[in-house]
């Protein structure tokens, strides 16, 4: 590896160690722990955010539940929800953020599911996406419409939850 590549923990994701640090660097000084249930991600955000040295003082873990049956028995997902709704709702991307958090011990959990594409899945479209984070005394939950490649698809995912991390962490109090 070059010297070039050390700031792209994973290249062609659009954020680099400094952001990342950032970003860790704020949960620290607050006090505060994060944990991802990833589903059409599986693992990519827990894998950039433990890229950084020192991740392991405020990531606590990473659920990867790429298959239905796990987004229940692992992250906890209701599944009367899995069923009315299916495994790619906003719903579901809820209750995988309520479901990290709860499930890895986190101040702060993320949840991301989603269709990467290149066909669609269940009569959902390539590039639908849901992202939520769900703190103390706020869950948040953001749908995104993308028109890209699996690998952009999935990238755009990774980015909108580490930037929606950041944007609750400028709503809530420190912990």
């Amino acid at each position: 590896m070059s010297r070039a590549d050390d700031h792209s923990p994973l290249p062609g994701f659009g954020l680099d160690e400094e952001r990342l640090t950032l970003l860790l660097d704020r949960l620290r000084q607050r006090g505060e722990t994060v944990a991802a249930a990833e589903s059409l991600t599986a693992g990519l955000v827990t894998g950039l955010l433990t890229s950084v040295p020192g991740a392991s003082a405020v990531v606590r873990g990473g659920l990867v539940v790429y298959g239905t049956d796990l987004k229940g028995s692992l992250a906890g997902v209701d599944t009367a929800v899995l069923d009315e709704h299916g495994p790619v709702h906003p719903e579901v991307a809820r209750r995988l953020a309520e479901g990290a958090r709860r499930r890895c011990g986190a101040d702060w959990g993320l949840g991301l599911t989603g269709v990467a594409g290149p066909d669609p899945q269940n009569g959902l479209p390539p590039g639908l996406v849901h992202v939520a984070v769900a703190g103390a005394d706020e869950v948040t939950v953001r749908t995104l419409r993308l028109s890209r490649s699996r690998h952009g698809v999935r990238a755009a995912a990774v980015r909108a939850a580490l930037d929606a991390l950041g944007a609750a962490l400028d709503r809530a109090p420190p912990a």
